[in-house]
């Protein structure tokens, strides 16, 4: 299955009001450092959105129709903690579901939960993520799930950096996902809305390719 949205227009849109609002960030004359330590000429926080109405309300309705028209199933909704924690709860909200969330370690007092709320054996689980790069951290999430009992149908996020690598490790991990949009589409408006100038096209298109040894 496609890992898009089915709304292709949308993609679009969104990546453009992602720039506008300022989640997404690029300066590839500036790298921004990640905590891996590698160098981006991009930087995303799609919390930024919660801030605004419209746009949150968009994606709201972007994932709610989208999960119903891949995973009908569904009987639980759980966010990847703490960016798809928000983007969780307004889901599960809209499609009166229980929500769940996960931890990206035990806590390490009290109940040393890993999952919080009702863990429910052999439920149908759709995991939201605000962020796909790598997708380790939503892996060891629906690991995490798997290991509680409950049956991971698929993952979905706002937006992926579009790395061959996340495909493989979600492939690897048998996780099916799709994004709201990505970085195949946000290159294009870029340049399109003059977000940034058409030479560092060549430079932003390579670090999508190779990101780890890119600028070194």
């Amino acid at each position: 299955m496609s890992n898009q949205g089915s709304n292709v227009a949308l993609r679009s849109r969104i990546a453009s009001e992602l720039l506008k609002i300022k989640a997404i960030k690029l300066s590839p004359s500036e790298p921004f450092k990640w905590s891996s330590g590698w160098n981006s000429p991009i930087y995303c926080d799609n919390r930024m959105t919660l801030s605004y109405p419209d746009l949150r309300t968009m994606i709201k309705n972007a994932f709610v129709q989208d999960i119903k028209l891949r995973y009908p199933e569904v009987e639980v909704i759980a966010g990847v903690a703490t960016a798809g924690i928000p983007q969780g709860a307004i889901i599960a909200e809209n499609m009166n579901l229980p929500f769940i969330y996960v931890r990206d370690k035990a806590k390490a007092h009290g109940t040393a939960n890993r999952i919080e709320g009702k863990i429910q054996e052999g439920k149908n689980v759709v995991v939201i993520e605000d962020l796909i790069s790598t997708g380790g951290s939503s892996i060891k999430a629906i690991e995490a799930l798997r290991e509680a009992g409950m049956k991971v149908l698929g993952l979905a996020a706002i937006f992926s950096y579009c790395f061959p690598q996340a495909d493989k490790n979600l492939e690897a991990a048998e996780v099916d996902y799709f994004t709201l949009s990505g970085y195949d589409v946000l290159l294009d408006i870029a340049k399109n809305e003059k977000y940034i100038e058409p030479e560092a096209m060549e430079s932003l298109a390579a670090w999508r390719k190779d990101p780890e040894n890119w600028n070194v």
